[in-house]
């Protein structure tokens, strides 16, 4: 199997759920596909060029999905509209472009660890939280990404399953070691994990039906 990750810090506990949970023997079985940005995992996933990933919501649409993506109840902290400047999409990203249209805000998009950091760094500056906005009007949560596969569709979803039973705590050597890769503190890093949950319930599935239908008026 050939899995590809997200290189941003939302996916830290799976990550930790994986090398704790997964057996030496499975192990050798996963290919782990260098880790990078939503754009380029998506653009990968749908060459099937890997058979598994947490991919943009908005290209999982015809995709085969677990339970499990990168989910924000209001307040995400690491997706913002910066309203000071020229309108301009993220590279890095796919979904929060769309979400920004379809909320109907202008500026430019930031997505991602440089967007936490940014915030940290920024506090004092108005920016436009795109999950609170998505929750203002709508009263669900956002689905960043899912967990989509293109094989080994057994194996993923008792991987998904036993993900949403399992309690994470990542190991503070790790965090810190995570952290500083990132440029953040320890604390703000946990801080930040705090505000991101995994599984895919009623709200989180009436949540992407709702995001797809505004989505197909845009395009």
């Amino acid at each position: 199997m050939i899995f590809a990750s997200i290189s941003y810090s939302n996916l830290l506990p799976f990550q930790i759920f994986i090398k704790k949970n997964i057996s030496n023997t499975q192990i050798k079985q996963i290919a782990f596909y260098k880790k990078n940005v939503p754009s380029y995992i998506n653009k990968k996933f749908l060459e099937k060029k890997v058979d598994a990933a947490f991919i943009s919501s908005i290209k999982s649409q015809k995709a085969k999905c677990s339970n499990i993506g990168i989910i924000a109840h209001k307040k995400v902290y690491s997706v913002f509209v910066l309203k000071k400047r020229e309108h301009k999409e993220d590279k890095e990203s796919n979904s929060s472009n769309i979400l920004a249209q379809i909320l109907n805000v202008h500026g430019e998009v930031i997505i991602g660890d440089k967007a936490l950091k940014y915030y940290l760094k920024n506090k004092d500056e108005k920016l436009l939280d795109l999950a609170e906005l998505w929750y203002e009007k709508t009263n669900l949560p956002f689905v960043f990404a899912r967990l989509c596969f293109n094989k080994y569709n057994t194996t993923i979803q008792k991987l998904a399953n036993k993900f949403t039973k399992t309690k994470v705590k990542v190991p503070y050597f790790y965090l810190k070691k995570e952290a500083k890769k990132r440029g953040l503190s320890p604390k703000e890093l946990q801080w930040y994990l705090n505000h991101i949950y995994y599984k895919i319930g009623h709200k989180e599935n009436r949540a992407l039906k709702l995001f797809f239908k505004y989505a197909r008026k845009i395009n």
